[in-house]
């Protein structure tokens, strides 16, 4: 235990040579945590954790957090750091860089300031703020990790079995940021400054390891401005109170989905029969549907509720993954029923 806290003390040291001005790392991390909240969604399962980090970037509300089936949930839960409690509604999100923004009631929050600024150099000493493995609680103060960014590349990563869409530069940290609770969480430097956000858990393509990484800030801001403007997919959501419609069974399309094992089985195509609307668009097995339309879906019955929300002749727009990639493929228009599962 002593040497341990030798080794801290050098670093927090080490840290502020040259500094004097500067807050200890102590105020930097109070600062930059109540700018931070704790999502709570759908889930409940291992690999499907119901929760996660999210930043705020606007004192009106405006939240910044990774897509995943925790934001699949009817009700979505934010706390803040002070403990208060709101329901966020999503308004909308950036498939590209599976990044999603969130919206609470409320104002005169602290917010980080999210703009396009210069990237750090690899060296920079970091804290990593988020809620791995969902240890904090109503007004307890999410974890807080010290590290460096070790390099900057781009990101070739895996999630299960499919590749991720992002294709952007990513900060490749030395500590063990992305845990369970961990994607959403904010990543800033020595002054407070906001520099990216944590993002999934995901192994490297090329050797297999888990990667510990953060999405820089500009690549955030763009996508921020991309769906608050409304130029990036925009996620419906159900107002409160209104019953969830049906769902619309994907086969009539053409498209059998791979078995709902879970609550939230993320909506695979297995296979896609012959000379049906689906096979006509090009859709394949092994695609992974991330969105009807612009609607964000993450799991089967998602996309079986987007689709029920079509109109009977409205034309069926899917945004799939496939091979790291997005393709987009148009089935023509929705037929006025379909099979209920």
């Amino acid at each position: 235990m002593i040497r341990h806290t030798v080794v801290v003390t050098a670093m927090v040291i080490g840290f502020l040579v040259g500094r004097a001005d500067a807050a200890s790392p102590q105020e930097t991390i109070a600062g930059a945590a109540r700018k931070v909240v704790k999502i709570h969604g759908a889930g409940g399962v291992r690999g499907l954790e119901a929760y996660q980090t999210g930043i705020l970037v606007s004192p009106a509300g405006h939240i910044i957090t990774v897509m995943s089936t925790v934001l699949d949930a009817d009700e979505l839960t934010c706390v803040l750091d002070d403990g208060r409690r709101y329901r966020a509604t999503m308004l909308g999100v950036d498939p590209s860089r599976e990044l999603a923004v969130l919206s609470i009631e409320a104002e005169e929050l602290p917010a980080f300031t999210l703009a396009a600024s210069d990237r750090v150099p690899a060296g920079t000493r970091i804290f990593a703020l988020s809620n791995l493995f969902g240890v904090a609680v109503g007004d307890e103060r999410v974890s807080a990790q010290h590290g460096v960014v070790s390099a900057i590349v781009p990101l070739e990563a895996r999630r299960g079995s499919y590749e991720v869409p992002y294709r952007g530069d990513v900060y490749i940290l030395d500590c063990t940021t992305n845990n369970p609770g961990s994607p959403g969480g904010a990543v800033v430097d020595w002054r407070g400054r906001l520099v990216g956000m944590l993002g999934k858990e995901l192994r490297s393509s090329g050797s297999g390891i888990w990667l510990n990484y953060a999405i820089p800030s500009e690549s955030l801001a763009e996508g921020y401005a991309a769906i608050t403007s409304g130029t990036a997919s925009s996620a419906a959501a159900t107002p409160a109170g209104e019953p969830m419609r049906a769902g619309f069974d994907p086969a009539t399309l053409g498209l059998v989905l791979v078995p709902d094992l879970l609550d939230r089985t993320p909506p695979f195509i297995e296979t896609v029969a012959a000379e049906s609307p689906a096979a006509r668009a090009g859709l394949r097995p092994d695609d992974l549907v991330i969105a009807v339309g612009g609607r964000a879906v993450a799991s089967r019955a998602a996309l079986q509720q987007a689709l029920s929300a079509l109109a009977a002749g409205d034309v069926v727009r899917l945004s799939v993954v496939r091979s790291g990639a997005i393709v987009e493929c148009e089935l023509g228009p929705r037929p006025a029923s379909g099979r209920n599962r």
